[in-house]
């Protein structure tokens, strides 16, 4: 069935984990499964990102409600900060429109493979299946320690930092142990590889095995760091990505991340006669990856001939930035993304006005979800086949797709003087220079 086919190939772009689960009760850990997880930190991530993960079970007798509790509002009582800037991270808005409506249409094993990243707490995969009235689900409401919209929390707070009510984050900054009497939820367990680029790689690197385009895995995040001075250099994905460990997670979405990784320089030369001659170069040097990291985003630069008043007389260079797929993810147009360290020379030319106040207009686009936008429109062929609420979630989705948009760059020179342009953002960190 086609409509089927086409969801499920969504889901494909959507999703981050790649196992299937089935929803759990909402306790059954007794005592919260007390007891240390040993081993290196390999052997630690084994466990810590073994999905599915298991359900947290009853939270230890002693705990007041605040450290019992999963929500993130309980956690942002003592870690305010962290939480502040989770809520405006990408990582609190991962089971936004654009993944729920999905879960409509598909089957609850798909919907969980997509939840293994997006929502991956067992409570929150067994509130989705109360919701959507999946068989499975649990009959009983839940505890008071786990929320009722703990679901839409997307990535929450207990996702990364709690296993069977026990606290893990990363080493404590001033020497903490996490075994000192007195803390609260019974001390915490503090692991280097939260400082680890395989720390997220459980969720933002596909299995060898996994999907991929053209021979290419549709995720290799992890992978293209490995091959990058920034992991020759010892810059983690946190580095960046958690400066200062401020719980950010800033990327595609924000123009201050876009433009940290690029490096702009525009040069005019004289040609024949009066023909200006022009070079655009584009460089990655401040994303460990490919610019941008996945076939969603599109990035589209422009460089136009510009009138005294501004109107564009010429387009003088448009060139996409991009992984672009077709809706369906079986056809690759085209991978014009730069990988760490690498660049992109454009040339154009023009015939130099005869009079004054001409200039050169450079804009750099930004299309964040420019993936999601053309499939999601692709869906909406096939709304009569859609019950209501999957069709306004939906509509939700396209809305917040084309929302996402942005200008990252706009730049405007004079043609009356020579043309040079050197453009160098604010990198997120400064590598050595070899």
């Amino acid at each position: 069935m086609k409509s089927r086919t086409a969801y499920r190939l969504l889901a494909a772009v959507a999703i981050l984990g790649l196992l299937t689960l089935v929803a759990l009760p909402f306790l059954s850990l007794e005592n919260g499964g007390q007891g240390r997880v040993v081993g290196t930190d390999g052997d630690f991530l084994d466990q810590h990102w073994a999905f599915p993960l298991a359900p947290q079970g009853a939270p230890p007798h002693d705990f007041s409600f605040n450290e019992a509790s999963l929500d993130a509002r309980s956690c942002a009582q003592c870690h305010a900060s962290q939480f502040e800037d989770w809520k405006t991270s990408r990582h609190s808005q991962t089971m936004n429109a654009g993944i729920r409506w999905q879960f409509h249409v598909f089957s609850q094993a798909e919907s969980n493979k997509c939840m293994d990243c997006h929502s991956p707490l067992a409570e929150q995969k067994a509130l989705v299946a109360r919701e959507l009235g999946w068989p499975n689900a649990p009959a009983a409401a839940p505890p008071d320690h786990i929320p009722s919209g703990l679901h839409h929390q997307g990535l929450t707070c207990a996702a990364c930092h709690v296993r069977g009510h026990q606290r893990f984050g990363p080493e404590h900054r001033l020497g903490l142990s996490g075994d000192e009497p007195g803390l609260p939820h019974g001390g915490f367990h503090p692991r280097p590889a939260f400082s680890d680029s395989r720390f997220c790689a459980a969720c933002h690197q596909f299995p060898e095995d996994g999907p991929k385009l053209n021979g290419k895995l549709r995720q290799d995040t992890y992978n293209e760091w490995l091959r990058s001075r920034f992991a020759e250099q010892g810059v983690s994905c946190q580095n960046c990505h958690m400066p200062d460990r401020r719980h950010l997670w800033r990327g595609i979405t924000d123009p201050d991340t876009v433009r940290s990784a690029m490096a702009i320089d525009l040069h005019g030369a004289p040609g024949s006669g009066d023909v200006m001659e022009l070079t655009l170069r584009i460089a990655n040097v401040g994303a460990g990856h490919h610019f941008p990291a996945y076939m969603v985003p599109r990035i589209d630069v422009y460089l136009e001939l510009l009138d005294p008043d501004s109107n564009v007389r010429a387009r003088v260079i448009h060139h996409v930035i991009q992984w672009r797929a077709s809706v369906d993810l079986t056809q690759e147009e085209f991978d014009t993304r730069l990988p760490a360290g690498e660049s992109v020379s454009l040339d154009g030319r023009i015939r130099m006005p005869n009079e004054p106040g001409w200039s050169l207009g450079l804009r750099l686009e930004v299309a964040p979800k420019e993936h999601y936008e053309r499939m999601y429109q692709d869906m909406m062929r096939q709304a009569d086949r859609m019950d209501p609420m999957t069709l306004d979630l939906l509509r939700i989705a396209i809305f917040e797709a084309r929302q996402s948009r942005y200008r990252a760059v706009q730049e405007r020179l004079s043609l009356d003087e020579p043309v040079s342009l050197t453009l160098r953002y604010t990198p997120m960190v400064s590598l050595s220079k070899d």
